[in-house]
């Protein structure tokens, strides 16, 4: 008798955005002839770059030729990405990360979730809420949790609440984390984390051995001055996190796939026994054994990303994302919403009227401006009572979102 993993049954409902997804069909099923604005799932709009697709026919030509033909790559990723992320994101900001230490994939999201492999079952996990759903998610899979209590909460997890009151940025536990997710600029209420607050998290996990699992898939998004595009900008940060990154949301790649996990040679865990452990050997391990790397003119059309053009074309495609999160943020504002986020982030967080739930603002919206967002509780308990709106979408789908919103009853 084959048997299930049952942590699987334990999860609530069905992932966020395939629920999303499912009411909209419905929606547009019921109604064809109503145009849909979709800002809800953090997909973007905008077409690959010229130095990424003239890199992308490059590599494809390439393997259509014997002689530059490649076949399986190295499971961390070619060296001239690694070395090209190494340099331009870590070394010329002065953060010394070598390209030994990079791990190149096929998305943030995946790491985020695999990561836990290599943690045994009882570490207990600190997760903010509200936040991206997936750490959580992955965390009850992966067999350290309990069963969802009626407030929303699974045993076994320690969360933080992420408030207005406290400015989204979580208090320290008063318990000792093992792994503690976090994510700044922050999905989804798009604020960012200052480097003193980043400190006091790495200076606790420095006194708790405890390893910070760093999600800084939105750094490129930050516009302000001294706000840290790396937890790697703190002292002692090396010895007690690692970073993911990724180019979808920067550079256009969610329809091709490729990210990054930096894991430093100092960052060790423990066994039972006491004994440390390098993470990233342990990682390298998991992911020679799983993973077959990311495909050849993927990684040639990431690196193009930091070419001297590249490099401009993607920020030029950021910079319009930012201009939709400010024109958002100031009409929501102008009809009366309190709104957060969309200054360092493509994300603007807003907290409902009236006391309205998440989900019936969600029903609303769609139902009567015929515009898709995220319900806040989707994020977490902590969420009740707001909703994500996201910027990547058309100039022209932005501004007719806002005015189908302003004549919301």
């Amino acid at each position: 008798m084959a048997l299930i993993n049952e942590n699987y049954l334990k999860l609530q409902a069905g992932y966020l955005f395939p629920e999303i997804g499912r009411r909209v069909n419905e929606f547009i099923e019921a109604n064809p002839d109503k145009k849909v604005i979709k800002m809800g799932i953090g997909d973007v709009t905008q077409p690959l770059v010229p130095s990424v697709v003239k890199a992308f026919h490059e590599g494809v030509d390439e393997m259509a030729k014997g002689e530059s033909f490649k076949g399986y790559g190295p499971e961390q990723g070619y060296a001239f990405l690694r070395e090209a992320i190494a340099k331009n994101s870590y070394q010329d900001k002065g953060i010394d990360i070598s390209a030994d230490e990079i791990f190149v994939s096929d998305g943030s999201k995946c790491d985020t979730g695999n990561i836990q492999e290599i943690f045994g079952d009882d570490n207990k996990i600190a997760i903010c809420d509200p936040v991206y759903p997936v750490y959580a998610d992955t965390t009850v899979m992966s067999g350290k949790t309990g069963v969802c209590q009626s407030n929303g909460y699974y045993d076994g997890i320690i969360y933080m609440p992420c408030t207005e009151a406290n400015g989204f940025i979580p208090e320290l536990p008063t318990e000792s984390p093992d792994l503690i997710f976090l994510c700044y600029p922050n999905n989804p209420t798009g604020t960012v984390a200052s480097k003193e607050e980043l400190k006091k998290w790495v200076d606790f996990a420095i006194e708790n051995k405890s390893i910070i699992l760093y999600d800084a898939a939105y750094e490129a998004f930050i516009t302000e001055d001294g706000i840290p595009h790396s937890i790697y900008e703190i002292e002692g940060a090396k010895k007690v996190a690692i970073e993911f990154r990724s180019f979808s949301k920067t550079a256009g790649f969610t329809g091709t796939r490729c990210a990054t996990t930096v894991i430093p040679e100092e960052l060790v865990a423990y066994d039972t026994e006491g004994k440390s452990h390098s993470v990233k050997t342990l990682w390298n391990r998991r992911q020679s054994t799983k993973f077959n790397g990311v495909s050849y003119p993927v990684q040639k059309a990431a690196a193009a990303t930091y070419s001297e053009e590249g490099k401009k074309e993607v920020a030029e495609v950021i910079a319009y994302y930012l201009e939709n999160a400010k024109m958002m943020r100031a009409s929501l504002t102008e009809i009366g919403y309190t709104v957060f986020g969309g200054v360092n982030a493509p994300y603007v967080w807003v907290k409902t009227k009236n006391n309205a739930s998440s989900w019936d603002f969600f029903d609303k919206v769609l139902n009567e401006a015929n515009v898709v967002g995220t319900p806040g509780s989707g994020f977490g308990p902590a969420g009740e009572g707001y909703f994500r709106f996201s910027a990547f979408a058309d100039r022209e789908n932005v501004l007719e979102a806002m005015e189908r919103i302003k004549n919301l009853s």
